[in-house]
Formats: structure tokens, sequence, C-alpha cells
């Protein structure tokens, strides 16, 4: 396996989350890390724990012309997408401009990255996905078609920018911010139904998510794979 050291990462979406995990356990394995995300403030804080050697910038991945800028004359040792921002619903009462709009944040941000970002040979982009691509759910149903979709097209990926590695991470419940969100009353009842059904009887950590994409970006004979660590989600 390949180490990470001295190694150059870029995370979208790397401000908070599994971003933030991810880009704090690439810096604490020696790479020089970039973390972008559209809130300047949230970046300002998550840079404060990544070290010296990190560094941050305001994007929004739904910008063609700033994605292009951003990646432009630029090299990469590894790209992770976990930038998104998606409401749930169900089909009839989800609005069609918050169906637009996951689809131009989750699919697209991360189509756009691939086709700007310049990765070196050998060196891998890993896309963010979501269990309800398999195990989709009468509320998410739109969230599960674009996992669905980010799963092929990191398959697609995989051929057409090899030696380029490219993967996908397909993560189950985790405890993020964006589902303590959901306000806290909310939140401790999904959990609680989530430790009940599931075989490991916990909720995943974000930091969970960021070693298996670690494993990921540094397996050199791993590519065009989904990688599923859901807690046992989808054989439950």
């Amino acid at each position: 396996m390949s180490g990470l050291q001295a190694s150059r990462v870029v995370v979208l979406g790397g401000s908070s989350g599994i971003g933030l995990a991810t880009a704090q356990a690439a810096a604490a394995a020696g790479a020089h890390v970039t973390i972008a995300s559209r809130s300047a403030e949230r970046l300002r804080a998550a840079l404060d724990g990544l070290g010296p050697q990190a560094a941050s910038h305001v994007l929004d991945v739904r910008q063609d012309a700033a994605m292009e800028a951003f990646f432009v004359g630029a090299e990469w040792d590894h790209l992770v997408i976990a930038s998104a921002e998606t409401r749930t619903g169900g089909t009839r009462s989800l609005p069609m401009d918050d169906a637009y709009a996951a689809m131009d944040s989750k699919f697209w941000g991360a189509y756009r990255a691939a086709r700007a970002a310049r990765i070196r040979a050998g060196g891998s982009i890993t896309l963010v996905a979501g269990g309800l691509a398999i195990k989709p759910s009468a509320e998410g149903v739109l969230q599960g078609a674009i996992n669905a979709a980010l799963e092929s097209l990191g398959r697609g990926l995989a051929l057409e920018l090899a030696p380029v590695r490219v993967n996908t991470i397909s993560p189950g419940l985790i405890e993020t911010p964006l589902q303590t969100r959901l306000g806290a009353a909310a939140w401790q009842k999904r959990r609680e139904q989530a430790i009940a059904h599931l075989p490991l009887h916990r909720v995943g950590q974000a930091e969970d998510i960021a070693q298996a994409i670690l494993f990921l970006m540094t397996s050199p004979f791993t590519t065009g794979a989904t990688l599923r660590v859901d807690g046992g989600s989808a054989i439950a």
C-alpha cells in the first residue's frame, strides 16, 4: 500500500463531516491537504486543526467556471469529493427546484470536479455516495437515484481516466452535522432505530468513513470499486 507522505490531497466539502474527517486523517498521514467548500467561516475553523501545511479555498461545486479556475494549472495526487447539499422528500412533495439543486450539487458537482481536476498517474479520485443507492427509502427516492448514479459514474471514470484510480465510498448512517441538523429529538429517534436494526448496534462516525477513504486513496490495485461502510445496513 502506498502512503500519503508529502502527497497533494484536495477534499471538496472538507470543512465539516466526512470531508473534514478525511482531511484530518490525510494530514495526520503526512499529506499536504487543501480543503474547499462554500463557507469561508467553516473553512477557517476547520483549517485550525489541519496543521501548517494545509490550505483552504472557497469554492461552489455548482459553478462551472469556478471549478475550472480552481483546478487549472495544478496537479494533485488525490481528490476526494464529499461536497453535497440535498433536501429529502418524496417525489410528490419535494419541490422541483430542490430536486434540481440536489442533482446539481451532488451528482453534477462530482462530475464537474472529475472533469476539471488534473490527477497524476497512479493517483486517485474518491466519490462519496450513500447507502440509499441499494436500500431505497420512500422519503429519499431522489437521493437513492443520485447515489446510484455516482456509483455508475465512478466505474465509468475508472476506465476513462486510468491509470488514475476512481472509486466510490458508500456510507451508511453517519453521525455528522448534516444529520444532527434534523433536530435533537428527530436525530435521537433515528439513531435509536438504527442501533436496534444494525448488526453492529451503532451508527457510524465520520472517522470510520475517513479511514475507508484513505484505504481507497492508497491501495494501488483498487479502482472502479464501491466500498460500502454501512455497519451492515445492506444485509440487515
